[in-house]
């Protein structure tokens, strides 16, 4: 807050902000008859999307007084973007202006009789913003010095020559020198206003001894403007072995001299792992020769790189692709054989690292502080430092991980720490380097986006940018960016170079997938992007299925609905070079790569003003979504249908997340680190559990079957835990990974031998195990599927018609069933690691059968290691982890989430767990939860009233599960978040609404949709043998019948025959955009802000508009504008509709929507 004052005396407190496009109109209002003359005619909405800088002043009520938009190039044309530098050294006096260091006013306006305090408040939040820039310039016309206005002259000159006299007095370099003893009376305020945590280690007498004991390895230095404002500590005593243990320090040769014995690469060559050849050595010199006699013609290769910039960049990338590929290869990640079977990985390879045995090369920072007023200028000490220790190219300064960034080191590198290092502290390093206050950029050439209209269509890329203001050629595709590590804090000012120079507007970077098939992804970086920090992650947009047979002519376009290989995408752009990100360097570690964890790391990646640096994931098979699309071996399991292969391929979670492969085995919560496999551990300062539950090995009864006895007799001991060996040909699958090394035991050991493969357990997976295994060629008659006794009245299909065709299937493909059976024994033959025979009890009589393979989903719960990890660590566990609603455990540094955890009992609500409940939409609210800790620009929540804390939270996302079931039948159940009860006792309820059925489920074309009493789709069930879109039948869960086409009142009329045809029809188009619900949200604003009394007149108009245009493709009069603007701002994604008369291609084709 600053106080300005009027040219009549008069007071306004303000405050600056960014520009939004909500403020265009108040812009427009301060317009005065003299501002085009100033600045020419301006278009506010394109030049806010164009500027690198636009700044607003607010008094305290909220009303805009003044603004200004700054731009790296001058205003009013008067020379090319890209070659202002030449223009002003050849038309003006000053040469000390450069891109670095100068920014162009390209429009001010203000309240008149604020505008000379508003112009200097302005400037000054400026270079606050921007601690590198030095010079604000405004070209203004010959002309106008004499054709202008009095009041325009006085404040123009007013204006300026207090810009200048202000940056003369308060923006030059600060000046830094030893501290004297007198100095520590101004220190001492500053001191005490820093952080509890400085007042309570150092205390004043502290300081006083740091100034007055200095010596050659100790010094001190401190920053005056008139009196002292800042104050520095260092030493250049640095113990840098410490740091090689904990951090990667291979960028800045181990912060030590250069020495003759340092040991840089692997001095020995690495064990060859059995049964593999040596590898041919690929040395630098060849990879150099081979990227140098590329052929620049060509076009982009499979790895998306074009040929002329790998030979551009060979001095560069040439060792690296050297060593990269020596290392893939050693580890087993990249086959010299191509052609070879692909090896399942189970933990990290042990990484190589450097010996370095030069003396110390660094000074480190032991204490720092200064005034705020001057904080951007906290680099002016590095320039001093470096004289006082001319011998020393780095300066390091050591911060806890939960401290935010400040200026100081927002110009530092921060190094990436070893995920098992247990030292507190982030390191950041500065080389002496880095002091450059000029950089020029050489020539190059700039490749134009193509696919931009693809990228609008599939991604939410106009949260940042807005299409219309920008030409196609403004947009530009990145695709290698490689810098020097100690010129890092300078990656946005090259990113601004380029755009200029470039004459672009946008960039966007592209990360495409590496499907490795049973392979771990590499936790290391994978691309020579050094720059991708500094880029937004953009989030996909949910996509149509169209059926484009029935559209025809009124399909989309290619561009549209093309089909090709999914990508993350990142982006950068004028307005965000200039917009930092907040740092979060606090240690979160998930365990757990379930949907719940994957949805919580997503939710944390995809926040645009945050960055955060300690991300980590803990997982038994490492990122899910690295196998090829479309692997048969997926189907052994049923979907939530939360994330698929596009999904984990657009959010790139490696790129943003450190990936440790490794089971949890213990919790230590007073050091704050977990075991993980081999003993190693992982520090965190949060622990978030999402491990879920298990399908666990089941321990036979034990039951002699030859004494006959029945379920009866062992109910008691059953289910338990089998703490033995567990045999080689018995499987229990909970991911991808488990699925594919059963597949590949079945190929190889039962597909094309004899031998039973026995299917145990009541669960939904157990049909779609059956269906793959006879997809893989095994005969159903050597398939035995065993059924447990229920433990409850509802069935994994719950739905008497489904089970009927299944169980009909079955009996067809020969599948011999077992009803209430326990198993009781399993028996080994000669290889004591195989069952050879399994024994069950039942109601009557034991049954024994021969097994080569044994697949079990009869117990599903807590792992045991999980849950002694949990118990030792004294986390309250009641059969599951104990949580509150909002997801802490009894220790504030732990989280838990997902089917592992339970309400306390405090709530009374034991049935109600987060199984019952969308786990995409736990792990959201899950993350929404921590970002409270970390975000600067959120509201703290208010305390819920009195009496609603003890009600836990109700989730509104529906639960899905699908799969290919017997018959090569699709599945698919949609439902609300419920505890599950027995369909027949659902439709027997007085209010259960109404069920829409269509098909059987016998014939593979089964459709059931339920209308819940106010007329909401509340359930969907589809079986059918044709494949559908699943992705579409999702959107209509929570609809109303009447935006369905009046479904209800065409079902009563005999009109739908056939559900699945009825939803491919064009009007459901709309409902399945993934905008469609921005447009019901605007709506019900219309409605809310009727009066009563018109309410139910107004709401029946809205819904028959929306019924006219969507459905039948005519415009009602008077024409419903919301529907209108909906329909033409997603023509792209919806051509199939009418457009309304007077708009242009209202006469187009023919076939819309309902015509």
């Amino acid at each position: 807050m600053t106080t300005i004052t009027s040219s009549r005396g008069h007071t306004e407190v303000v405050s600056a902000r960014r520009t939004e496009l909500r403020d265009v109109s108040d812009i427009i209002s301060l317009f005065s008859h003299f501002t085009e003359d100033v600045f020419g005619k301006i278009d506010v909405m394109h030049l806010l999307e164009k500027s690198n800088l636009s700044l607003i002043l607010c008094n305290e009520k909220n009303e805009v007084i003044a603004h200004a938009a700054f731009l790296d190039y001058p205003n009013w044309n008067i020379t090319d973007q890209s070659d202002w530098e030449s223009f002003l050294h050849k038309n003006y006096l000053n040469n000390k202006c450069t891109p670095l260091n100068t920014l162009f006013m390209h429009l001010f306006v203000a309240k008149e009789e604020y505008a000379a305090g508003c112009s200097q408040e302005i400037i000054r939040r400026v270079f606050i913003a921007i601690p590198e820039l030095q010079f604000i310039l405004l070209f203004i016309p010959l002309s106008l010095l004499h054709c202008v206005g009095e009041v325009c002259c006085v404040f123009l000159f007013v204006c300026f020559v207090l810009f200048f006299k202000y940056i003369e007095n308060s923006y030059h370099f600060l000046n830094i020198e030893k501290p004297q003893l007198e100095d520590y009376n101004d220190l001492m305020p500053i001191w005490m206003r820093q952080n509890e945590t400085l007042k309570e280690t150092y205390s004043e007498y502290f300081l006083a001894d740091i100034i007055e004991h200095q010596d050659e390895e100790n010094q001190a230095v401190v920053c005056e403007v008139n009196t002292a404002v800042g104050f520095m500590s260092l030493c250049s005593q640095v113990d840098v072995s410490l740091f090689h243990a904990c951090f990667d320090l291979g960028p800045f040769h181990g912060l030590c001299k250069p020495h003759p014995e340092d040991v840089l690469k692997a001095s020995q060559e690495p064990s060859i792992p059995e049964g593999r050849e040596s590898p041919t050595v690929i040395q630098e010199e060849t990879v150099r020769d081979l990227l140098l006699h590329l052929e620049c013609h060509k076009s982009m290769g499979p790895d998306k790189l074009y040929p002329r910039v790998l030979r551009e960049l060979v001095e560069v990338i040439a060792k690296l692709l050297s060593t990269i590929y020596q290392h893939s290869w050693l580890s087993g990640e990249v086959p010299e054989d191509s052609s070879a079977s692909p090896l399942l990985e189970t933990e990290e390879k042990d990484t190589f690292h450097p010996v370095y045995r030069g003396a110390s090369n660094a000074v480190c920072i032991r204490l720092f502080c200064i005034d705020e007023k001057y904080e951007t200028r906290s680099l002016d000490f590095l320039h001093y430092v470096f004289k006082l220790f001319p011998d020393k190219d780095f300066c390091i300064i050591l911060v806890p991980h939960h401290v935010p960034e400040f200026c100081l080191i927002r110009s530092f590198v921060r190094v990436v720490p070893y995920f098992t290092t247990q030292l507190g502290h982030e390191l950041y390093v500065f080389h002496r380097a880095g002091l450059l206050n000029y950089f020029i950029t050489a020539d190059f050439q700039f490749l134009t986006f193509q696919d931009i209209e693809y990228i609008r269509s599939h991604y939410n890329i106009e949260d940042f940018i807005h299409f219309n203001h920008h030409q196609q050629e403004e947009h530009g595709r990145l695709y290698h960016f490689a810098l020097n590590p100690i010129f890092h804090h300078y990656t946005k000012h090259f990113l601004k170079e380029i755009l200029r120079l470039a004459h672009k507007s946008s960039l966007y970077y592209p990360i495409y997938p590496q499907y490795e098939e049973g392979k771990f992804q590499n936790p290391c970086a994978h691309s020579l992007t050094s720059a991708l920090h500094y880029m937004v992650p953009v989030r996909p947009r949910r996509q149509i299925v169209y059926p484009l047979e029935e559209l025809g002519i009124n399909a989309p376009s290619e561009q549209v609905s093309k089909d090709q290989l999914s990508y993350s995408l990142n982006h950068i752009n004028r307005k965000l070079i200039t917009e930092s990100k907040t740092s979060i360097n606090s240690r979160i570690v998930v365990v757990g790569a379930s949907d719940v964890g994957i949805s919580f790391l997503e939710t944390l990646v995809f926040c645009p003003h945050l960055k955060f640096n300690n991300l980590t994931l803990i997982s038994i098979h490492g990122l899910p979504g690295k196998d090829l699309p479309a692997s048969k071996h997926r189907r052994f399991l049923i979907n939530s249908h939360c994330f698929n292969d596009e999904d984990y391929a657009q959010m790139s979670l490696c790129s943003w997340v450190n990936i440790v492969v490794g089971k949890m085995i213990g919790i230590n919560r007073t050091a704050k680190y977990v075991v993980i496999s081999k003993q190693r551990k992982v520090p965190y300062d949060y622990l978030v559990l999402c491990m879920g539950q298990k399908y666990q090995v089941l321990s036979p009864t034990g039951a002699d079957v030859s004494k006959l006895p029945t379920n009866r007799d062992v109910l008691s001991e059953w289910p338990q835990r089998y703490t033995g060996k567990v045999p080689s040909n018995h499987f229990t699958l909970n991911d991808d990974q488990d699925c594919l090394k059963a597949m590949h035991w079945l190929e190889e050991n039962i597909v094309n031998s004899e031998g039973n493969v026995i299917v145990y357990g009541n669960t939904i997976d157990i049909y779609t195990t059956v269906e793959t295994l006879l997809s893989l060629g095994i005969n159903g008659s050597r398939i035995h599927l065993v059924q447990p006794p229920l433990s409850s009245n509802v069935t994994c299909l719950n739905n008497s018609e489904i089970e009927s065709a299944v169980q009909e299937a079955l009996s067809e493909a020969g599948v011999s069933v077992y009803y209430d059976s326990i198993l009781a024994q399993w028996s080994k033959g000669d290889d004591p690691d195989l069952i050879t025979c399994a024994a069950f009890t039942t109601n009557t009589k034991p049954f024994k059968l021969q097994c080569s393979a044994f697949f079990s989903f009869a117990y599903r719960t807590v792992d045991y290691e999980t849950f002694k990890a949990i118990n030792d660590a004294c986390l309250v566990f009641d059969g599951r982890l104990v949580i509150d609603t909002e997801f802490h455990t009894n220790d504030v540094s732990i989280r838990a989430a997902g089917s592992l955890t339970k309400y306390s009992r405090k709530y009374y609500a034991d049935e109600c767990t987060h199984s019952n409940f969308n786990s995409k939409e736990i792990g959201f609210e899950l993350a929404t939860s921590m970002l409270n800790l970390f975000d600067p620009t959120l509201k703290p929540f208010s305390k819920p009233p009195e009496g609603m804390d003890s009600l836990i939270p109700m989730y509104k996302g529906c639960k899905i599960k699908g799969g290919i079931l017997p018959r090569g039948c699709n599945y698919l159940h949609i439902s609300k978040p419920e505890i599950p009860i027995h369909l027949d006792i659902e439709l027997a309820l007085s209010d259960h609404g109404m069920e829409i059925i269509t098909g059987k489920a016998r014939h593979g074309n089964y459709f059931r949709m339920h209308i819940n009493k106010y007329s909401m789709v509340d359930s969907i069930t589809c079986f059918s043998k044709t494949p559908f879109p699943v992705s579409n039948y999702i959107c209509l869960y929570g609809q109303h019948e009447r935006l369905l086409n009046d479904l209800h009142y065409r079902w009563n009329e005999g009109q739908i025959t056939d559900l699945y045809s009825y939803f491919r029809e064009p009007w459901s188009m709309a409902i399945y955009h993934d905008r469609f619900i921005d447009l019901k949200k605007e709506l019900r604003q219309i409605l809310l802000s009727e009066q009563v009394r018109k309410m139910t007149s107004k709401c029946i108009l809205l819904f028959g508009q929306f019924v006219s245009v969507v459905h039948f493709g005519f415009f009602p009069h008077p024409s419903p504008k919301p529907i209108l603007r909906y329909l033409h701002r997603h023509r792209p994604h919806l051509p199939m509709y009418a457009r309304a008369a007077g708009e242009r291609g209202a006469g187009g084709r023919a076939g819309r929507a309902g015509l």
